[in-house]
């Protein structure tokens, strides 16, 4: 068959909060098609690809991405249009020498990742294999890790009264399947409900995708309901079911100190890391993400040395699956894992040279979806080629179901061929 690009077409459509999108189509001469749009993420790192916006104020308050698509119609497609599809590497290299740029600003890291993306789906059609397969062939599926409240100023507002910390998950650690860990996980979340309703007075409905987003009045407080929750479920906290928060810092990180507003002070970054131990002593929380401002590199590493034999610590601000963030994390020692973002770098192959970097050193890789996606199952499928082990892709409702049944099918599809990262993968922070 004939994997060569035949058209790349761009289009405006709207994510899940009604904002403006970019999505773009590959189609090759043998009738293959790829299709993708790229996600915006309500929370970014300083250092991710840049996101390229119209700014005119007279529409979506400048969020529009008609420029975006231009590039794409226009430059990006008479440079890839004659090229071989299959050959990934080449495509994105092609784009990013035409972009020109280090942040993918002149054609926006939106036109150039939702192309990759495309292109890569359109690809594995081609060659008529799933498109796990064409992305590593990894046959690892991963050890649920499922969203359940969010809180933070970015997410619930600052106003709100919630805790300070944006996003918690559980791990489920002793599933034998990803389908048996989401439904267990669903006992602790019907649990956490319960718990919230009774003894906090809290309403539903919740947030985009059933996410509950509770007020607490402290941080502390907020563990200590996700804790119960396992308990009340039948489980045993920390051996059956850990817990993941996503600190995100540099969210209220201000002036070199840490707001905790809803612990009423202001903290050093002695004292932060202080509290993210205290945390740790506490709860069952295995894993931290962001836990520190994302250019603090010395308290990353003071951290990490006093926390990471027992924690896995997470970085995705800090790193932006960025292969040369990574690599300095490494070299100073900072973290041991890394939230894997395919926009914020901005192709597929640059991704995957990041992924391979951070398991070369041994880092933990969790694949990450973004707020206002429109239901993609692409990193089902980078979770699974790529034998990532976590991701956090799956809630209990909405789009996320979309990358849910997508595992599903891949699990069924490999059938007796599939491995199981289970609890293996966080062993060693497992007490």
């Amino acid at each position: 068959m004939d994997g060569t690009i035949k058209k790349v077409h761009a289009r405006e459509i709207f994510d899940t909060r009604n904002l403006p999108a970019l999505e773009v189509d590959v189609l090759l001469e043998d009738g293959s098609m790829g299709r993708a749009s790229a996600p915006t993420g309500t929370s970014k790192g300083a250092n991710e690809a840049f996101e390229l916006r119209d700014g005119d104020s007279s529409y979506y308050n400048g969020m529009g991405v008609q420029k975006a698509v231009n590039n794409v119609n226009t430059e990006i497609a008479r440079v890839l249009i004659g090229e071989d599809a299959t050959d990934q590497e080449r495509i994105d290299r092609l784009m990013i020498e035409l972009d020109g740029t280090k942040n993918k600003s002149r054609l926006g890291g939106n036109a150039i990742i939702a192309t990759s993306i495309a292109n890569v789906k359109a690809a594995a059609k081609s060659m008529d294999v799933p498109l796990f397969e064409h992305l590593g062939g990894g046959r690892e599926m991963p050890i649920p890790l499922i969203h359940v409240m969010i809180g933070g100023p970015v997410y619930a507002g600052a106003d709100y009264g919630s805790c300070d910390f944006q996003e918690f998950a559980y791990h489920a650690l002793n599933a034998r399947s990803y389908k048996e860990g989401f439904t267990a996980t669903y006992s602790v979340y019907d649990a956490l409900c319960d718990i919230l309703r009774k003894e906090k007075g809290y309403a539903l409905p919740r947030l985009e995708g059933g996410t509950l987003s509770p007020r607490f009045a402290s941080n502390m407080e907020a563990f200590s309901v996700l804790t119960k929750a396992i308990e009340n479920a039948g489980y045993v906290p920390g051996k059956d079911f850990g817990v993941y928060v996503d600190i995100a810092s540099s969210h209220f990180y201000r002036n070199g100190a840490y707001h905790l507003k809803a612990d009423g002070r202001v903290a050093s970054q002695e004292e932060m890391i202080d509290t993210l131990m205290e945390i740790r002593d506490a709860f069952p929380v295995i894993s931290m993400e962001d836990c520190l401002h994302e250019e603090d590199w010395d308290g990353w590493k003071t951290l990490t040395k006093m926390l990471g034999d027992r924690t896995q610590l997470v970085g995705d601000d800090l790193f932006t699956t960025n292969p040369q963030r990574i690599k300095k994390g490494i070299e100073i020692g900072a973290a041991n894992a890394i939230v894997i973002k395919p926009n914020q770098v901005g192709t597929v192959t640059e991704t995957i040279e990041t992924i391979r970097i951070a398991k070369a050193a041994g880092y933990g890789t969790i694949v990450s979806g973004r707020s206002g996606e429109i239901g993609d199952p692409f990193l089902s499928h980078l979770l699974v080629g790529q034998s990532l082990g976590q991701g956090k892709v799956t809630g209990f409702f909405g789009k996320e179901h979309i990358r849910l049944n997508e595992l599903l099918r891949i699990e069924e599809y490999l059938g007796d061929r599939a491995s199981y990262a289970g609890s293996r993968i966080l062993s060693r922070f497992l007490q």
